[in-house]
């Protein structure tokens, strides 16, 4: 039994430990690091959104900023023009359609207020917290959800997940401090974020060393350059790749991934979790013909 207590975002009841949840990427940006950026295409993010809805996404995740190593900082002007039409469009659709929580990944306060009061209920904060205590605010006086990312980025090194861990503790008490009940805060390692390959290689090795922490973990390796350094393939190639790291990370204790490609790690999300926690559930009926069977 998992000790956690279920979360209810936006109509949906999240039962940590149940089984791996899905959150789907909109990028909003022309110059996104995994050659999906939409730009000020909002029609196309909105369609982006509804097919990720329709492919078994959990959450959807829209950001405005590219936060690639060596980004180019984008204005709160030019990010709220970019997210906060979609925010809404898919705020007014998904209500007639089902509950599928909205997410704005920002690390600028003014920019995680105007999405919440455009319909979003989750905040990804990329800097775990760190950068704009406004985003703190917002979200404690919207009784919003935060996640709250460890940024390894200009921070000196002692060890992959002591130092992950530190990072993680310091947002936690920047929540709490906040107001913000625990309950409501979903932390994220920071895969690709300041790492070399074979450190987040590691990360992944010891993801369950978090556990400790008592929060859901939330981990995105989608089409990560650490896939590209081991396989040596292009961002468009790195399906099979993220598959590997999306299993493991579910294996090692991962409550949600982060992904590009929603409708083939939904897949791998299912299969990954009928092997670690068991099969079949109760809603899902009686198991299929044993090994051997045909069908």
């Amino acid at each position: 039994m998992d000790a956690r207590a279920p979360l209810s975002v936006a109509g949906r009841l999240f039962a940590w430990g149940t089984r791996t949840f899905v959150m789907g990427i909109i990028n909003c940006t022309p110059d996104s690091f995994a050659a999906d950026g939409l730009g000020d295409d909002v029609e196309a993010a909105v369609q982006r959104g509804l097919q990720m809805v329709e492919e078994g996404a959990d959450i959807l995740d829209v950001g405005a900023e590219s936060t690639r190593p060596g980004f180019k900082p984008v204005l709160a002007e030019v990010e709220l023009a970019r997210v906060v039409p979609v925010i809404e469009r898919l705020a007014t659709k998904l209500q007639r359609q089902r509950a599928v929580p909205l997410s704005v990944d920002t690390t600028k306060g003014v920019v995680a207020r105007a999405a919440l009061e455009a319909g979003a209920t989750i905040v990804n904060d990329v800097n775990g917290l760190r950068a704009d205590a406004e985003i703190v605010r917002a979200v404690a006086e919207a009784g919003a959800v935060v996640v709250a990312m460890h940024n390894q980025r200009n921070r000196p090194y002692l060890d992959v997940v002591g130092d992950i861990r530190d990072g993680l503790l310091a947002a936690m008490a920047t929540a709490e401090a906040a107001g913000i009940p625990r309950e409501r805060l979903l932390v994220d390692p920071g895969f690709g974020f300041g790492w070399r390959p074979e450190q987040n290689l590691e990360m992944l090795r010891r993801l369950g060393e978090l556990r400790s922490l008592g929060r859901p973990i939330l981990i995105g390796t989608s089409r990560k350059s650490a896939i590209g350094h081991v396989l040596d393939l292009p961002v468009h190639e790195r399906l099979e790749g993220t598959a590997a790291t999306v299993a493991l990370s579910i294996a090692n204790g991962a409550d949600i991934v982060r992904v590009h490609d929603v409708r083939a790690m939904v897949r791998v999300a299912r299969m990954t979790d009928a092997v670690v926690r068991g099969w079949p559930r109760a809603e899902e009926g009686a198991p299929g013909a044993p090994d051997g069977a045909t069908s």
